[in-house]
């Protein structure tokens, strides 16, 4: 159905049974502008990803014992967008769910972010929200200018609170002191000066009711969209005719790292299922100073799943691995402004995504991306399906391409009349 409740007419086919669109990549990103080319506009779309499942790493499962869990971590939805949230809804029903964190500092476990309580019981005080300002602006360090991670906490809270909450956990989590990461990546948590333990305090707060990988499934259910798993999307771009790409991957592995590789923070996740019915009294408890771990989620708390057991997860920050978060130094960014560049100069290719964009977005910020780039592929791509890309033998250029192979590969590529600049 289109926006104005009509169904959307279908466009017809490539006679060579091609694709009009191919999306590398089933997460957020992929599957959001899947299903908006499919639906609204009546195009082929072909949706590829490696891995052998949709979702990216908010899939969810169910274990062995009957748990659904989340293997690539806690997924918790959050957003202020309206139009964000109104659009998933198409796809699932919510559970209301607001996340509390706890952090584990000096014997206690303690509310996170710091709040009224936090203070109050960390040192034996009672103080009022009035009080609370005037004791944090007492301890706040003065800086003429905040330009790291240690910088935007201790000019806020002051160091000892630093020490406790952050400094322990920011080095465990990217491997870096805070000293050595920008300012980002601590603003992203807040303090509070009254007794608001939640830890998001988004306006629309709540977890797919079946999942997150049924509401990916009601997505990509659409009669124009197909889907290959376990699959890389180098071995079937020159097979299936197509005239658009949606990319979500890394930016600098579509390039062949032609520029050097842009750093990530990866993860390792320990999961337990346990023979007792609760394990924690929130979901998340942080470990900012203890054991080699940041953190453990107990899932049942964010599914509301009543089971005879649970299932937890630690999570091991880790270098080598799947690409997690991106690393936040000037450095990296003036890497990433290398491959952008290229990047706008690729016409048949939309880089959707925190990987295909090098930014450290929540789940709602790369659906609000992905509707934002279909508005401007809607226009690029809107008209009369054209004739998908047809490849010539001679253009073909094995999966494991080098960087120049790539470089003769783009020049080769005959481009559709409907092919415009990459919607970055």
């Amino acid at each position: 159905m289109n926006t104005s409740g009509l169904a959307a007419q279908p466009r017809p086919a490539a006679a060579s049974g091609g694709f009009d669109v191919l999306v590398v990549g089933a997460g957020f990103a992929g599957s959001v502008l899947a299903e908006r080319l499919a639906s609204q506009l009546g195009l082929r779309v072909l949706v590829c990803d490696k891995r052998p499942h949709i979702g990216g790493n908010a899939h969810d499962r169910y274990d062995d014992a009957g748990l659904l869990v989340h293997p690539y971590g806690p997924h918790i939805f959050h957003t202020n967008s309206a139009e964000v949230f109104d659009y998933l809804s198409r796809f699932t029903e919510w559970r209301p769910y607001q996340h509390r964190v706890l952090a584990s500092v000096d014997g206690q476990l303690l509310p996170m972010p710091i709040n009224l309580d936090t203070v109050n019981r960390l040192y034996g005080m009672n103080l009022t929200a009035q009080q609370m300002e005037a004791f944090l602006a007492s301890m706040a360090e003065k800086l003429e200018s905040v330009k790291t991670s240690e910088d935007m906490v201790v000019s806020k809270v002051g160091r000892d609170l630093y020490n406790k909450f952050f400094r322990g956990y920011t080095r465990k989590q990217w491997g870096l002191d805070p000293s050595e990461l920008d300012a980002s990546v601590t603003a992203r948590v807040p303090t509070r000066c009254n007794r608001d333990d939640r830890y998001f305090t988004d306006t629309f707060q709540a977890m797919p009711r079946a999942g997150y990988t049924r509401m990916f499934e009601r997505m990509l259910a659409h009669p124009n969209i197909k889907v290959m798993l376990n699959t890389d999307y180098r071995e079937i771009e020159h097979v299936f005719p197509w005239r658009h790409m949606v990319y979500t991957g890394p930016i600098d592995a579509y390039f062949d790292y032609r520029h050097g590789k842009l750093p990530y923070r990866s993860l390792r996740f320990e999961h337990q299922t346990l023979p007792q019915e609760h394990f924690q009294s929130v979901g998340t408890v942080n470990f900012p100073n203890d054991y080699a771990y940041t953190r453990v989620t107990e899932f049942k708390h964010l599914t509301g799943q009543a089971h005879a057991q649970t299932s937890v997860v630690y999570e091991f920050p880790c270098d080598e691995g799947d690409p997690y978060y991106p690393v936040p130094r000037p450095q990296n960014a003036e890497l990433y402004r290398l491959y952008q560049a290229e990047a706008e100069q690729v016409p048949n290719v939309s880089f959707v995504g925190r990987l295909a964009t090098y930014k450290y977005y929540n789940m709602d910020q790369v659906v609000a991306q992905a509707l934002t780039t279909f508005r401007k592929l809607k226009a690029q791509l809107g008209g009369e399906a054209a004739e998908p890309v047809a490849l010539a033998p001679e253009t073909l250029v094995p999966a494991a391409s080098t960087a120049a192979g790539r470089t003769r590969r783009e020049a080769s590529l005959p481009h559709a009349p409907l092919n415009g600049s990459a919607a970055t």
